[in-house]
């Protein structure tokens, strides 16, 4: 009798503890994940997933903060290096080291060691380019910032991509960084909010090049059977961003929250990665035919963590001040 009374009441606390929907922020590049991918999720525990997206990685951590005394999310999903460590500081997600982190392929993708963040995939920051519209590729960062109104950037305060980038410049110059940025700021056409505006002028022909991932040529390759648009890495080496999901501090729904990270892992979701989100899955899964045209970098440049707490709001003050003065 009291192992049949602990068994019903341990179902009643599980249905209760499942019992709410999730809600689950993302950045606009991550709207693939509500048409057949979180379908997997909501049948395996019989919840319902209410996926919100908010614009780019920025005005998701944005948000967070705004309700940081009474979330609304139980999940957010999108922050990398440097928005992580943000989120941290200010004390928006919850510490978890979920049960199946041994998938992950390869332990230096755990940037973040106090488990606040998980990585669910990777890859290289690089320049991307139309060949028909651009008669030299340029070889370096350097090269780049002879090329008069040809480059379109993210802004670093909205964007993970454009923070990403800027992350990247001062991984190369160190110290000398914001002379390096006096110097392309003539080889910049325009600073777009997030990253889907950006491609949005690029593949219009706006300009012939825009800051985005060493995996497009395999997203050329896929959409249009060619190598439409090509990427390269500058020769001082390249910036790998990793992007991590976290529960929400102060969520209701924890017990779940913590089941979707551990789901993020699964090879349901990171087999779905590649072909959508344009970046590497952090476990082992087969990958397909056209990423054998995406770029591994051989060199990488860092930024350390430390660095990125200690300085990432001075560097962006700086920055806004060479691009609007």
């Amino acid at each position: 009798m009291r192992k049949a009374l602990l068994l019903i009441i341990t179902v009643i606390l599980i249905s209760f503890v499942f019992a709410e929907s999730l809600t689950v922020y993302v950045y606009d590049s991550l709207d693939w994940i509500k048409k057949g991918t979180i379908q997997k999720f909501e049948k395996m525990y019989g919840v319902e997933v209410n996926v919100m997206v908010l614009g780019d990685g920025g005005n998701v951590l944005s948000r967070l903060k705004m309700e940081k005394k009474n979330p609304n999310a139980d999940v957010v999903i999108g922050l990398d290096q440097s928005l992580s460590v943000l989120a941290i500081n200010e004390d928006l997600i919850m510490p978890y080291k979920p049960l199946n982190i041994n998938k992950i392929k390869n332990s230096d993708l755990i940037y973040d060691k106090t488990y606040h963040l998980i990585p669910y995939d990777y890859g290289a920051i690089a320049i991307v380019y139309d060949p028909e519209k651009l008669d030299v590729v340029p070889k370096s960062f350097e090269d780049l910032t002879k090329m008069n109104k040809k480059l379109i950037i993210q802004d670093p305060r909205t964007s993970s991509t454009g923070q990403a980038f800027l992350l990247w410049t001062i991984g190369v110059y160190k110290d000398q960084w914001k002379d390096f940025w006096k110097r392309l700021k003539p080889a910049i056409l325009t600073v777009t909010p997030g990253w889907s505006e950006a491609f949005a002028k690029f593949e219009s022909g706006e300009a012939p090049m825009m800051v985005s991932y060493a995996t497009d040529g395999a997203y050329s390759y896929y959409y249009y059977n060619s190598t439409k648009y090509k990427a390269f890495v500058p020769e001082e080496g390249a910036y790998v961003q990793i992007e991590g999901a976290g529960i929400v501090k102060g969520s209701k729904n924890v017990e779940l929250a913590k089941r979707f990270i551990e789901f993020l892992l699964f090879d349901e979701f990171q087999k779905e990665i590649p072909l959508n989100q344009w970046m590497f899955p952090v476990i082992n899964t087969e990958l397909p035919e056209a990423f054998n045209y995406a770029i591994i970098p051989e060199k990488v440049v860092t930024v350390s963590p430390e660095e990125i707490d200690k300085n990432m709001e001075k560097w962006l003050e700086e920055w806004e001040e060479i691009m609007l003065y």
